[in-house]
């Protein structure tokens, strides 16, 4: 590791910290040339896969996008910052495991419908308006008796 205050190629190692639940590793660094002191963050990097449109165009995984439109649906609702948050990050989560280099967003979006449904019903009405382009007063029942339905576990 290069020192950042005098560029010497080496330094030393004086203590190392793991955080298991951020999946990052701290370590404190000394210069022997200068002997200052820094700290590096290392952290694992998992590429998500590229998503692929309905036009077939495909674009890079946008975590704040995804975050967006989870919000729009929950505008004034009573749902923690906290569960939201939980809930992209199981999405990503979900994503990463799948191990496909390219992702339908349809596959998002049902992802995305799957944790509304368990945080706010409303929500999960009103992203599914959208997300598949209701018409009909019957496509709203038909998505009320959806949620109604106990759900059966894959």
């Amino acid at each position: 590791m290069r020192c950042p205050f005098c560029s010497h190629l080496d330094t030393q190692v004086v203590d190392t910290r793991s955080n298991p639940e951020a999946n990052v590793i701290r370590r404190r660094r000394r210069c022997p040339k200068c002997d200052k002191r820094f700290t590096t963050y290392e952290r694992v990097e998992l590429r998500m896969p590229r998503l692929v449109k309905k036009d077939g165009s495909r674009t890079d995984f946008d975590r704040d996008k995804l975050l967006g439109s989870m919000m729009v649906a929950l505008r004034k609702r009573p749902v923690a910052t906290e569960a939201i948050d939980a809930a992209v990050d199981r999405i990503e989560e979900k994503l990463r495991s799948l191990g496909d280099r390219e992702v339908p967003t349809s596959r998002i979006g049902d992802l995305v419908m799957r944790e509304l449904a368990k945080l706010d019903k409303i929500a999960y009405i009103r992203f599914a308006s959208v997300y598949r382009s209701f018409e009909t007063p019957d496509d709203f029942r038909e998505a009320v008796q959806e949620i109604r339905r106990p759900r059966r576990r894959k």
